[in-house]
């Protein structure tokens, strides 16, 4: 069971998953056990990094419950998650911060993987500078395009008259990560993404890299912002109708724009067959409406009961499928 403690030497929710979210891998159970049947009963989970610590959080509490289960869990980026392993066939789920696309929905289909698409929860992706960064806490999508673009902006003073004549330093997600796709939909566009930044799929490292730099820039999913809120500041985002920051309710009432965005988990059908890999699948779906796991544990929008309802419905119609 991985846990970090605090000074103090006690071990709190927010804290371990801080710290896994930073290492990239969750091994829930020390080792993998078997059923009563014998067989072993693993579940292998990877994918994104922003849905990460809220896969991470429920599967930890799915094994407090049924110690006979042990579930994996990898930070590999969407994409990577996508490509690698789920429609290869070597995982159950795929955790991703975007919608599968085309390309993978091919991959899976060349493969004989199918799949179901559930919506886990709202993330709020969140833009972050450097703490003693005072001149660019308000951002409109036209000033964050010049400075993430193919062509992007070398100095803060090429983006706004009004900023230093300093450098920028770029820390963001890897070509492999459903937070890049994402940006590069709903920000850049047909401009793309600059290749003179920092990539990595971990969280933690995107964020060392702007607080040690006065003049740095990075982004990653609101749910590390929100268990490292001392280490980076948010950037207020302006879409129009002035700076927004992100926060739960900013994203929860659609305020937070273009940035709020749903995160996805997709179980493998054949995967689903399994009825204790369909249990936990249950179990992950029942818990995406509970407040206190969701928003106050890992820090994104929870779903409404109604549309947590339709995705215990399509959850269902999978498992007939698969079991029937």
């Amino acid at each position: 069971m991985v846990s970090t403690q605090t000074g103090d030497g006690r071990v709190t929710r927010r804290t371990a998953l801080a710290s896994v979210a930073g290492l990239g891998t969750m091994a829930l159970a020390g080792c993998t056990q078997s059923g009563s049947g014998g067989e072993e009963q693993a579940i292998n989970i990877a994918g994104s990094s922003t849905v990460f610590p809220l896969m991470s959080a429920i599967a930890e509490d799915y094994e407090a419950d049924n110690p006979d289960v042990s579930i994996d869990i990898s930070s590999t980026g969407s994409g990577g998650g996508f490509s690698n392993f789920f429609c290869v066939g070597e995982t159950d789920f795929n955790n991703a911060s975007r919608e599968i696309q085309p390309e993978e929905e091919e991959l899976c289909a060349e493969n004989g993987v199918e799949f179901v698409e559930i919506v886990a929860a709202t993330d709020a992706l969140t833009v972050v500078i450097n703490n003693d960064n005072d001149f660019a806490t308000e951002m409109t999508v036209e000033e964050l395009a010049q400075i993430w673009e193919a062509d992007a902006a070398e100095t803060w003073n090429d983006v706004n008259s009004e900023w230093p004549d300093e450098e920028i330093n770029r820390f963001g997600a890897a070509d492999t990560s459903g937070t890049y796709d994402y940006f590069i939909e709903n920000v850049l566009g047909e401009r793309g993404h600059t290749d003179d930044y920092s990539a990595t799929e971990q969280d933690n490292t995107i964020a060392a890299g702007v607080e040690g730099d006065e003049f740095a820039i990075g982004y990653f999913g609101f749910a590390y912002w929100y268990q490292n809120q001392e280490q980076v500041t948010p950037v207020a985002i302006d879409n129009g109708n002035g700076p927004v920051e992100p926060s739960l309710d900013t994203a929860s009432s659609g305020e937070y724009q273009p940035l709020s965005r749903p995160l996805f988990t997709y179980p493998a059908v054949a995967s689903l067959s399994e009825e204790y890999i369909a249990d936990f699948a249950r179990y992950f779906v029942d818990q995406t409406d509970n407040e206190q796991i969701v928003a106050e544990d890992v820090g994104y929008v929870p779903l409404t009961e109604e549309t947590k309802q339709e995705q215990m419905d399509k959850l269902e119609a999978a498992i007939e499928d698969a079991q029937g």
